[in-house]
């Protein structure tokens, strides 16, 4: 079973290997070309390289020389996703059905249960080392263009491109295809359901995410910016002198404030916190990263796994049919 899932699924093994490796050598690329350009900039005898001797110039030059490279990368945690999902998983069963092929697979010696099995075992296996694979090579990846692409933590989307999150996105939308396949007994509409379910479960586990953890807070004076970069901000409010959370500060000219943008911005908060105001910030700092990467992965791994007892009970019912 395992030689003939290679050669009814090599199309797709092969495909998405190479996609990788091409990813790969852009990612390599981008990093040593960047690394020689911000080179030119490190005050002489910095010791600690572009994380801690960058400046803001720098940075913004990185982010217009490589402005392709942000866009791909951006796109990458919803796009890739969606595209296992939508020609691993759902072709997985539609096509068998569509075809009428599974008449023939699953009446010979192999039984369906073992079919299914080995396919969803071998597959989703591959997936997963895929998923972990994009992982690493976007960790080596990072370092040159930390401050260009934001924080690892803060930044929800490098966040599922980093870590075990990777994967666990890679197998449920494979389980989601899958699941698809067995429902729809087609695969263009099962690709469809692939790519609204991923975007659906993103975007809710994005919202869902902040209550991972009760979140920290920091009461600021004299600053509305966290200190800690790298940290996932979850609220904030101004805080007047008697201590009660206020949704519209008085006291201060409103002209001051005109867009809260630039010097308006800082003339406004300046006279807040020379009135007594406070900030308080709900954040969750960055040692958290592998707890959230790791509840987050349990949410998409015990979706996979319904996904995937849902498909067999599809199956088998159907499996005569």
């Amino acid at each position: 079973m395992i030689w003939v899932t290679w050669r009814q699924h090599r199309a797709q093994l092969l495909t998405t290997a190479g996609f990788l490796a091409v990813l790969g050598l852009l990612l390599l690329g981008s990093a040593a070309e960047a690394r020689g350009y911000v080179s030119r900039y490190f005050p002489e005898g910095c010791p600690a390289g572009f994380a801690h001797c960058s400046s803001p110039e720098v940075a913004a030059g990185l982010g217009e020389r490589y402005d392709a490279v942000y866009t791909l990368f951006g796109w990458m945690p919803l796009v890739l996703p969606a595209l296992i999902g939508a020609f691993w998983g759902a072709p997985l069963l539609g096509r068998e059905y569509e075809r009428g092929t599974h008449r023939l697979a699953w009446t010979q010696g192999v039984p369906v249960r073992r079919w299914l099995t080995v396919k969803l075992g071998v597959l989703g296996g591959a997936v997963v080392a895929g998923g972990l694979l994009l992982s690493l090579m976007v960790s080596l990846w990072r370092p040159v263009f930390r401050e260009g692409i934001d924080s690892g933590f803060g930044n929800l989307g490098v966040f599922n491109m980093t870590g075990v999150a990777p994967a666990a996105w890679w197998l449920y939308a494979f389980a989601l295809g899958t699941f698809a396949g067995a429902l729809f007994r087609r695969t263009l509409p099962a690709m469809a359901l692939v790519v609204a379910g991923v975007a659906a479960t993103m975007f809710t586990l994005f919202g869902l995410s902040d209550h991972y953890a009760p979140p920290e807070r920091a009461v600021l004076s004299g600053t509305v910016v966290l200190g800690d970069p790298d940290a996932r901000l979850v609220a904030a409010t101004w805080v007047d002198p008697a201590g009660r959370a206020v949704r519209d500060p008085a006291g201060c000219e409103r002209g001051l404030d005109t867009g809260r943008s630039g010097r308006n911005a800082d003339a406004w908060h300046d006279c807040l916190f020379a009135r007594g105001y406070s900030y308080a910030v709900d954040y969750h700092p960055p040692e958290r990263f592998w707890r959230f990467q790791w509840t987050e992965a349990g949410i998409l791994v015990a979706a996979s796994v319904l996904l995937g007892g849902l498909t067999a009970r599809l199956v088998l019912r159907r499996r005569v049919r």
